[in-house]
Order: structure tokens, then sequence, then C-alpha cells
């Protein structure tokens, strides 16, 4: 599946620290490629220019790769395996102990490799809400998206008015929260990748990228070695059936925003016969289709914005145009002048990264956007700041959630590349279809310099599944509505429900028609009526 750096989530979101674009491959090996590093190769007989910046836009036949030494380091948290098969970790006893808001923890080990149990195995962190009410419903687990995002702290947020029959669980996925995590960088060196200048337009910005994109991609082989090989969503999945066989449900029961919709729809592409009740919202791209870039979400939700700003005396201009070009003059400035924000300070790059972080808060955020737009204007880029430490994962304390090393662990894995120049092409047609968000987001490097490659590509169907909703909201930011239609038309057992509002994911208190709908599908099993529209 193809991405961009920014991909949603349930509520905060996540920065994505990659981009890649889809292929079918056959399985990787565990070990880094020996493909060579990018070069400077001649220009392509076909280019274009942004900036000083000429790019090639005719794919590469070249997919480049870092080269590591085949070394495997150390993991924290890797432990020991259970036993030769999975007869070792189907026999464990989840011990659960108090924690947080009346909720419950424990953990469980997962085999690193589901191919040879034998050889270690991962940790994965649980935290449950009991149910409070009968009957009871069994087990619903939950995850927020991402990838990367933890499903613990979502068990607390979780709206799960209507559904207190039912034990909510959530967990961290392998490589995010306080499961086995993925670690890159030191978080001073997080921050010096996070400020780069995400959209180069000259060709020194651009080797900058490259170069900071290499370390990053350096760190996470050096601090994770094969971990980064046994990362992906097949075998996230394979740990959600796992967790069901151990809390003894004899069918899956999931509700899963953004990213987590593709955990859905690979448990019911790879474990149809187990499926039970599965809600995936705000869906994402499963489908082989490349022709909507996520920019568009964003560039879609700015106009939305843009129009209803510029209608309420809007103090960044009467119209939607000015609108735009207020914010858009102030990111230009702040690409060769950024302005202080306490005492850091606000880029170009953090600043759309901001500007993306309100967008995914729907109209009820859209008051705040002129507000630290005009800040920054000003000279006081904080506010701006504090929405892009939220989106980019970084704590208070200057310390980093494990979500932004594990969203390019995760979706590289998942994903293939056709290289550098591939990349330059793709974000030449991203401007063309998303002139904004397509072009401020910059060309994604990541995956054609992760020392990893990719697993072998799903197209999942679920065929044999249960039937399962997908929900899609006209107004999405991250996560265009295309997706929600492709995949529901692609899963061969689901219904559309349709949201005609704005931001990133539905359930949970924006629609009483959409939250209707779902409660009664997982509570007594009804699905609603094909073309569901709700307000």
């Amino acid at each position: 599946m193809r991405g961009k750096r920014i991909l949603g989530l349930l509520a905060a979101a996540s920065l994505l620290v990659s981009g890649c674009t889809a292929a079918q491959v056959g399985p990787s090996p565990s070990s880094p490629p020996s493909d060579p590093t990018p070069s400077s190769a001649s220009p392509s007989p076909t280019s274009t220019t942004v900036g000083d910046l000429v790019l090639a836009t005719r794919p590469s036949p070249m997919v480049d790769r870092l080269t590591l030494p085949p070394v495997h380091p150390t993991v924290a948290g890797v432990a020991a395996s259970l036993g030769p098969d999975l007869d070792g970790y189907l026999s464990q006893r989840l011990s659960w102990t108090d924690c947080e808001q009346g909720t419950q923890c424990a953990s469980v080990r997962a085999p690193l490799d589901y191919a040879d149990p034998s050889r270690a195995a991962v940790t994965l962190a649980l935290r449950r809400k009991p149910a409070t009410a009968t009957p009871k419903l069994g087990t619903l687990f939950i995850n927020p998206g991402g990838p990367g995002a933890s499903g613990t702290e979502l068990v607390t947020s979780f709206a799960s008015k209507g559904l207190e029959g039912y034990d909510i669980i959530g967990w961290d996925p392998r490589g995010t929260g306080s499961s086995t995590p993925v670690r890159c960088l030191s978080d001073a060196d997080t921050d010096t990748f996070i400020q780069l200048d995400q959209s180069p337009d000259d060709p020194s910005e651009r080797a900058a990228l490259l170069a900071g994109v290499e370390a990053f991609n350096k760190g996470c082989w050096q601090r994770n070695g094969d971990l980064l090989a046994h990362i992906g969503t097949v075998d996230t999945v394979r740990d959600l059936d796992l967790l069901r066989r151990l809390l003894g449900q004899p069918k899956l029961n999931f509700v899963g925003y953004s990213y987590g919709t593709q955990i859905g729809a690979y448990y019911a592409e790879l474990f149809p016969e187990n499926t039970g009740r599965l809600v995936l919202d705000a869906a994402v791209n499963i489908t082989d289709d490349e022709s909507i870039p996520q920019a568009e979400g964003f560039d879609l939700a700015l106009t939305h914005y843009a129009t209803w700003c510029a209608a309420r005396s809007c103090p960044l201009g009467g119209s939607e145009a000015a609108v735009k070009s207020a914010i858009t003059r102030l990111w230009d400035r702040l690409d060769s002048s950024p302005v202080k924000a306490g005492d850091r300070m606000l880029t170009q790059s953090l600043a759309v990264t901001g500007v993306a972080a309100m967008l995914y808060g729907g109209a009820e955020a859209w008051p705040s956007i002129a507000l630290l737009v005009k800040s920054a204007d000003a000279g006081d880029g904080r506010g701006l700041l504090a929405a892009a430490d939220l989106l980019n994962g970084r704590n208070e304390d200057g310390s980093y959630d494990p979500m932004v090393y594990a969203f390019p662990a995760i979706g590289c894995r998942d994903s293939t590349d056709d290289g550098v120049v591939d990349a330059d092409a793709d974000w030449v047609t991203d401007q063309r279809k998303a002139p904004v968000f397509g072009k401020y987001l910059g060309p994604s490097y990541t995956c054609p310099l992760w020392p990893v490659r990719a697993d072998v590509q799903l197209h999942p169907t679920g065929a044999g599944a249960a039937p399962l909703l997908v929900i899609g909201a006209l107004g999405d930011n991250a996560t265009p509505y295309r997706y929600a239609e492709w995949m529901a038309k692609q899963l061969k057992s689901a219904t559309l429900i349709t949201y005609t509002g704005e931001g990133h994911g539905t359930f949970g208190g924006k629609s009483t028609c959409v939250d209707q709908a779902v409660i009664a599908y997982l509570t007594r099993g009804v699905v609603p009526a094909a073309g569901l529209r709700c307000s």
C-alpha cells in the first residue's frame, strides 16, 4: 500500500516518517539486502522542477537500499522462546493486575517468528476494562491505528457506553507502547530528524533529507536487527489470534480505527473462520488502486476549513483562497526563517505538521487553527509546535513515544517501493492532485532506504468471514472517503456506513446515527441496511 508521512489514528494521530509504494513481492530475508545506496543518477528523460530542484518523474528500475552489516543486535524486550511450537505460547495463563482508572493490565509472550516459534519471543502488553453488565458478551478488542499507536492507552478513553457487556481489551502491537519496543534514535537525534525540511526545494535540502533518513534507518537496524523483519501487520494479526485463543474467545470481536482497519481486514483474510463482529472505522486503502494519495484528504479538509473560516470573518482572509494563501505564506516564510517557540524553533515542516494535527479534530478544532497560524505569523510558534508534538508523539519532557519509530518499521514492512527516484515521481504526482499538502508533505524516502525488505503483500477479500462494518467520513482528512468505499467493495462481507461530516474516526460520539448502528451490530449482530448515511 502506498502512504505518505502522515496517517491517521483516533484522536491524536501519528507522524508517518516513511512512505512507500505498492508492488507484489516475494518473502523477505531477515538480514538487510545488499543493494547499493542511492547515488546521484543522471537526470531522467522526463523531469520536473520544484524550486531549484530538478526531479525525475520516470520510475527507476533500481530499488535503493542501505548496505548494512548482517548483524542481529540484541533487542530489548526480546525474550527466550516458550518452546519449539505454539503449544508453549498457548499454555500461558494471563495474570491481570489492577492499573489506572479501574482497568487491569497483563502481558503475554508471542513468537518473534511464527515460522520458527523456537527462536525467541516478544512481549505483548494488554489492558482490560472489565464488563459491568449482563448478559456478558465476551471480549471486544480495540486498536487506535497509527500504525504504532498504543491500544492500551485507548482503553480508558474508548466510547464503551452501550457496550458494557464486553470486556474491552486494548493491546500494544509488537514494536509499540509497552510491548517489545522499536527504538531508532536518541530523543535529541529524533528532534533533529523531525526538524528536517521534508519538502526540499534545492539539491542541498534534498541531500540533507536523504542523509537524515539514512541515519534514522541505520539507527533502526542497529538497535532492532531481526525484529524489523517480524513487525508487519501479518505478524500483528497472528498475535491477535493468539490473544483471542488465550482469552478463550470462539470468535474475534474488534473495533479498529484507521490503520486498525488494515489489521481487521487482514484478520478477515487470514482467519475468516474466526471472524466475529468487526467494525473498521476510517478505512485505509487496502486495494491496489493508488490513484488517490493521502494528501488529497488533507487538501479536502483544508478546503472545508478555509470555506468555513472565510464565511465567519476569518482573520486569515475573506475567501477560501485567501485563507489557504495565508497558511502557505507562513509555511513558505518558515522555510528560511523559523520562528521562536519557547526554547525551540518552529520550522516549516513542524508548522505543516501542526496544521495537519488540527485537521484531525474535525470541525471542533477549526476555531483554533486561525489563532495558531496568526500567533506563529506574529512570531510565537508555541501553539503550532505543541500541535506538531502531539502528532509526532513528542512528550513535554522531550522524550518520544515508540510510535514515531514503530510507524516506519511497520509501514515499510507492509509496503514495497520502486526506489528514491520513484519517490520523487510520486511527489510530483501528489502535488498535481493535492497542490497544498501534496507539496509540503514532501517525498517519501524512508522505505526506499529501509534495511529490511517488505513482507508478502496481501490483497484481502475476507472470503468466508462473517458480516462486518466499514465506516467512512466524507470529510476525513487522513483517509479519504474513497478508501472506505474501496474497502467495503473489496471485502466480500462488508457493509458501508457513510458519515457526512468531518474528522478522522467516527464511532464514539460524533454521530448518534453511527453509534446506534455500531452498538446494535456489536451487541445484537444487527447489520444495517446497505447505503446507510449518517450526519
